[in-house]
């Protein structure tokens, strides 16, 4: 009995899979090529995603410091250039801190890496009314873990779209 139930079972989903293949788009003639449109892959363009993907969100910075390394100018400058081709998109660049240090100290910290990272978007031509910045200071760590790698992690200037233009 019950391998008659596992020969149906099996049955019956080979024939679930190839009705669902049967729905897919159609194949022309001989050739192999689809001619229905393909679903687009990656993020939408524009979109939070897509700055995250292409431009990067996020630099980081040395303990103590809000100077911007050229790995961070690298990206900035992806983020400049991302902003350049959908103008009406404005973001909000927040300045966080490790755990380490007074929270009014980290406060100023995460202002100045938050400035920072503003100042070398506008050096880059980025209009300055698009760009507004907070101080999170140590209140929102990415990892919460009392380590070397996650206070590097901490110390950053993060860049999020606060909308997204058409």
């Amino acid at each position: 009995m019950t391998t008659t139930l596992l020969k149906f079972a099996g049955a019956a989903a080979t024939a679930l899979m190839m009705a669902a293949c049967a729905t897919g788009p159609d194949l022309e003639a001989g050739n192999g090529a689809t001619t229905g449109t393909a679903a687009p892959t990656g993020p939408i363009p524009g979109s939070m995603a897509d700055f995250e993907k292409n431009a990067g969100n996020r630099v980081f910075f040395a303990y103590d410091q809000y100077t911007l390394s050229s790995e961070a100018q690298s990206t900035l400058s992806r983020q400049a250039a991302w902003l350049r081709e959908y103008p009406q998109s404005a973001v909000l660049i927040a300045g966080n801190c490790d755990e380490r240090g007074t929270r009014e100290y980290n406060l100023a910290l995460g202002a100045r890496r938050a400035e920072a990272a503003r100042a070398y978007l506008v050096s880059l031509g980025v209009d300055p009314t698009r760009i507004q910045t907070v101080s999170y200071g140590k209140e929102r760590p990415i990892d919460a873990r009392s380590t070397q790698q996650a206070w590097a992690l901490n110390r950053n200037a993060t860049t999020a779209l606060t909308n997204v233009g058409s």
